[in-house]
């Protein structure tokens, strides 16, 4: 099967993880324990937090909530200096490993080719090496 991405080129990054949060959908249940244990993957690396998704409550107080996907389920938000660093894919398993993850939005090697729309109208092809 073919999975085809179509972006503009302020997607593209030289590293994944360097310009905004990458999300990690955990189940509420132990979800302090669980932000514990993603931050564990990346103990000792500079420049590395991760932090739970809030967003202002609905009652109008200026009070933050916890954010809720369309499954019921809370965001864990990690963010790094300089992007993710090592084996992705080891990283990867690591984090679907953990009790209370249900998955992260770094989606490695699904797509077989990218459309990349450019600033100045042209249109840049990437496909997946073989």
């Amino acid at each position: 099967g073919r999975f085809v991405v179509i972006v503009d080129e302020s997607k593209l990054v030289p590293r994944l993880g360097c310009t905004g949060a990458v999300p990690v959908e955990v189940v509420p249940f132990g979800c302090d324990h669980t932000l514990g244990l993603v931050r564990k993957v990346f103990d000792g690396l500079p420049g590395f937090s991760a932090r739970l998704r809030t967003v202002a409550s609905k009652d109008g107080e200026g009070k933050e909530e916890m954010f809720v996907t369309d499954n019921g389920n809370y965001i864990v938000e990690m963010f790094f200096e300089d992007g993710i660093r090592g084996d992705l894919n080891e990283i990867s398993d690591r984090l679907l490993r953990i009790t209370g993850v249900v998955e992260h939005g770094m989606f490695l090697g699904m797509a077989t080719s990218v459309v990349v729309a450019k600033k100045d109208g042209t249109v840049a092809l990437l496909h997946k090496k073989k």
